[in-house]
């Protein structure tokens, strides 16, 4: 019973049979008719003009987009837990030729004006400091957490007030939105780029990377295919996110990953680390009731000496699910 990541999900068959139907000769790299049809689909989502680009991985969509934004001796300010700081193997460094990640703080993981401030109030505007380019956040954040509307326009029009570009690390994008019921742009209003999350959420191997300011998406191009993410195929990735989009899949897809981490809220409600606004559940259990959940067959992962994690997915088990909230109830 797989509660360790929406990783780990099955791929969703309008997915697969997307691709199926991409098995055709077309013409390579972004010269197909799906690869052109991304900026139309997405602009048509977030109700504005944008370029969207095709990735294989989070880390590539959100590395890349950052390497536009930032030069090799300037900044990114983000959050002490986000992801490009601790789970991107220095990946942020390597596409960037060298840029530093400028850690702040935030409750859940998210960033606020006031912590931004704090970080630029701290940084002297001369050479022998670095100055930062951009700021990062993530929606929802590292620990589940969704930027309202107001808080990510708040923070957007500071971010553009002090001549920073600013980059939304959209991985679980889509249980975010559904969770606040606003708008795809509400969500993520004032980003220069986004990195909209598929695998998460029921994709397979594709993320798009959406530029609101145009003029990045041509260096985006060259970066990619400098970095050996050009696809010669491509009309695979962008079938995938195509699927997701057609319909509303997308946003489908993450209510039920939602759901699912609503109905085991409901048995842990005094064990909650952090409020459950996407699909990850932080947990106080301590050794002795993580190994008696594991042995009745739930897997997750540890989260530092006393809490565990647990995510749902697009398509966790109701029967899993309903076990588990029953299994931590009996703890």
């Amino acid at each position: 019973m797989q509660f360790l990541s929406d990783n780990a999900a099955a791929v969703h068959p309008r997915v697969w049979d997307a691709m199926r139907a991409a098995d055709a000769p077309q013409p390579p790299y972004d010269n197909d008719a799906l690869s052109q049809a991304l900026d139309a689909a997405f602009a048509e989502l977030f109700g504005r003009p944008c370029a969207v680009l095709w990735v294989a991985t989070g880390t590539a969509a959100n590395c890349l987009a950052l390497a536009t934004m930032v030069a090799p001796h300037s900044g990114v300010i983000c959050h002490r837990e986000a992801h490009i700081e601790t789970d991107e193997c220095g990946a942020p460094g390597f596409y960037t030729h060298g840029a530093k990640l400028l850690l702040a703080e935030g409750e859940g993981a998210k960033l606020a004006v006031d912590s931004v401030a704090a970080v630029l109030s701290g940084i002297r505007g001369d050479v022998h400091q670095v100055q930062p380019s951009a700021v990062s956040v993530t929606q929802a954040s590292e620990y589940g957490r969704a930027y309202t509307p107001a808080e990510m326009a708040a923070l957007s029009a500071f971010v553009k007030q002090r001549g920073l570009k600013f980059h939304v690390d959209g991985a679980r994008f889509g249980n975010a939105v559904a969770h606040l019921g606003c708008t795809p742009w509400e969500a993520c209003a004032g980003a220069d780029a986004l990195s909209f999350g598929c695998v998460k959420n029921g994709g397979m191997s594709a993320e798009a990377l959406v530029f609101f300011d145009e003029g990045l998406a041509d260096l985006a191009r060259l970066r990619r295919k400098r970095a050996g993410h050009l696809q010669s195929k491509g009309r695979f990735m962008a079938a995938q996110i195509l699927a997701m989009l057609e319909g509303g899949l997308w946003l489908e897809n993450a209510r039920a990953a939602n759901a699912a981490a609503q109905e085991i809220v409901a048995s842990a409600q005094d064990r909650l680390l952090h409020p459950v606004e996407a699909n990850e559940i932080f947990l106080r259990l301590s050794l002795d009731e993580r190994a008696a959940l594991r042995a009745q067959g739930f897997s997750f992962y540890d989260w530092g000496d006393d809490a565990a994690r647990f995510v749902t997915a697009w398509n966790s088990d109701p029967t899993y699910v309903s076990a588990l909230s029953c299994a931590i109830a009996a703890l």
